[in-house]
């Protein structure tokens, strides 16, 4: 399973780089609004901070939902770095703007999936990835982690060479059921990364052996 961090922040993406387990980069407009990036030229100039803080794709969102405009904003997100994914939103005009890139060697995202039926249509348009937003299905009391589940027997059926990346990862638990059912990718903050670490008999563990260590060698 690869793992992602949804930010923008680029010490969030530094400290998670750090660890030595990070494949990868997810962001979108509200989180580029929440670290003060605006306009496109300094919106431009974090994705290239981005891509190179962290060796792996990082996704980057078109913000125009008409065909011509996404080609338009996805051709230059494209080349601004070869780490660079186009993420299109899940549209009738996004699915076609993804058929074109797919047929023009681009990657893409397709985010805002909420459907077995949306994952497996923007899968025939050749998505490099699909974006299962679990966290926000919960949130009105439907089950993401069920979606995980369908999508992989769905996309398992056809031999789609799509990822599916899980997104919305809110804890620990979203991401160990995951990998459970087979996600390839999920991205999620990194406080759900850091606890997947901690176990209360770990640090009673390493306090003990410490406390002994200690006693021996006074």
């Amino acid at each position: 399973m690869k793992f992602f961090i949804d930010t923008a922040n680029l010490d969030e993406i530094k400290e998670a780089n750090d660890l030595g387990i990070l494949d990868g980069v997810t962001t979108n407009p509200s989180l580029m609004a929440k670290e003060n990036i605006t306009g496109k030229q300094n919106i431009t100039k974090h994705y290239r901070d981005i891509c190179h803080e962290v060796n792996g794709p990082v996704s980057a969102e078109v913000i125009a939902t008409d065909y011509k405009g996404i080609i338009e904003e996805g051709e230059i997100l494209a080349d601004l770095h070869h780490n660079i994914v186009v993420k299109v939103p899940m549209i009738p005009e996004g699915i076609k703007a993804i058929r074109h890139f797919s047929d023009n060697g681009i990657r893409t995202n397709c985010t805002l999936i909420f459907s077995a039926g949306q994952a497996l249509l923007a899968a025939k348009a050749g998505a490099t990835y699909v974006s299962p937003f679990i966290g926000r299905l919960d949130d009105i009391s439907a089950d993401g982690i069920a979606l995980i589940a369908q999508m992989r027997r769905i996309f398992d059926n056809y031999a789609f060479d799509t990822e599916i990346l899980a997104a919305s990862v809110r804890h620990p638990m979203h991401i160990i059921e995951c990998a459970e059912l087979g996600a390839d990718v999920m991205t999620g903050p990194l406080k759900a990364i850091l606890q997947l670490s901690q176990h209360p008999l770990t640090d009673k563990g390493l306090e003990q052996f410490l406390a002994d260590y200690n006693k021996g060698n006074k």
